[in-house]
């Protein structure tokens, strides 16, 4: 499964910690984000529009739902369970489920991926008894908001094999860092800043109310910003 390329990992921890107000927005970053904010809203509902063909009966609807967010519900199964093979298994799985049941969904606000994700969530706890998975992914397949890779720079076919080595090392630091979390702050980071879905979304996914998701989050980031090397902050 090839995947776009990103912005460097630090961008995605600062991303993290401002989100929470440990570090301030500059106004520019905050014109920026608001800019967006409307790209994503307009995303959401346009995919919503999809929603409706495919329940009218379009194929071709679901079918550009299904390449809209399979990598999203690829990077969160193999972020939750370390291996390949089982999480393009639970993918497709996933997407199975969603076309049986696509009749059944109707707008709550939320983008269409939180559904998805809320699916392959249910897949995994049914199929892994444990509640614990170890984070044993190859760091270029874990998510930024914006549906890429973590660490990696557009500009990498140009640079040398120092700064591919040092853009490596920062992206798996940062990775560990998650992984010392525990269960439910690390799946609250993957699901709020890896994956960029919203608050209520979240809570949809994780089947708490919104409030105890932002005290999570809120616990999840500072214990991240302790974790954190000062470089990445």
């Amino acid at each position: 499964m090839t995947l776009p390329v990103s912005k460097p990992v630090s961008m995605l921890a600062g991303h993290i910690l401002r989100r929470s107000g440990l570090t301030p927005v500059p106004s520019s970053r905050a014109k920026t984000e608001e800019t967006t904010d409307a790209a994503a809203e307009a995303a959401k509902a346009e995919a919503w529009d999809l929603v409706s063909a495919a329940q009218g009966g379009d194929t071709s609807a679901f079918g550009r739902l299904y390449d809209r967010y399979v990598d999203v519900v690829y990077r969160y199964v193999l972020f939750r369970l370390g291996d390949r093979d089982l999480a393009e298994d639970v993918t497709s799985e996933t997407f199975l489920r969603a076309l049986r049941r696509i009749t059944s969904v109707s707008y709550q606000g939320r983008d269409v991926g939180a559904w998805f994700v809320t699916i392959a969530r249910n897949i995994i706890l049914d199929h892994v008894k444990s509640s614990r998975f170890r984070l044993e992914v190859v760091t270029d397949e874990v998510a930024e908001p914006n549906g890429a890779p973590i660490g990696n720079v557009g500009v990498q076919a140009v640079a040398g094999p120092e700064q591919q080595a040092i853009s490596r090392a920062t992206r798996a630091e940062l990775l560990r860092c998650v992984a010392e979390l525990g269960e439910d702050q690390r799946e609250c980071i993957v699901l709020r800043f890896m994956q960029g879905l919203s608050v209520a979304e979240t809570a949809a996914i994780m089947k708490r109310n919104e409030g105890a998701i932002k005290a999570l989050q809120h616990r999840a980031v500072r214990r991240l910003a302790q974790l954190l090397p000062t470089g990445l902050r």
